[in-house]
């Protein structure tokens, strides 16, 4: 019974300590949260009631969220644009769309320090804005492991 228990201590005791210190998870962490492909984006509205979508490295219309379409984009922009106003920042840091190594795509507003998960609402959701990376090829060759 004594046996049993400080086997139950000792690796309580271990677990414990490697969470603490972080041990042997540093790399791991960086290689899942690398992006292999990535835009910093601009959003400019027009009269139309559209928006502009550009590449903000560029300056190059890449495309135009029409009105009444997009909503998943329109929502999620109009959610960290009011956090941004409640901050009183502007629109001088472009937002960074990411696909990573291990297939998330996600949203990062460096302005608040915000990140999103795309995936999580779902392909047809990610898929609106995957649409807006460099083109399809290049993701591909991005993301094949004999490449890197």
């Amino acid at each position: 019974m004594w046996v049993a228990a400080g086997l139950v201590v000792v690796t309580v005791a271990a677990t414990a300590t490697a969470r603490l210190s972080g041990a042997g998870a540093g790399t791991l962490v960086a290689a899942e949260t690398a992006a292999r492909v990535e835009r910093d984006l601009r959003f400019a509205e027009r009269k139309t009631g559209g928006i502009d979508v550009i590449d903000a490295r560029t300056g190059s219309r890449i495309d135009e969220l029409r009105p009444g379409a997009d909503g998943f984009i329109r929502a999620t922009l109009r959610g960290m644009a009011r956090e941004r106003r409640r901050r009183g920042l502007g629109p001088e840091v472009p937002f960074r769309l990411a696909l990573h190594v291990d297939g998330r795509l996600t949203l990062e507003d460096p302005a608040i320090g915000r990140t999103i998960e795309l995936q999580a609402f779902g392909p047809s959701n990610s898929g609106a804005f995957a649409r807006l990376l460099p083109a399809r090829g290049t993701i591909q060759a991005a993301l094949d492991p004999r490449t890197h």
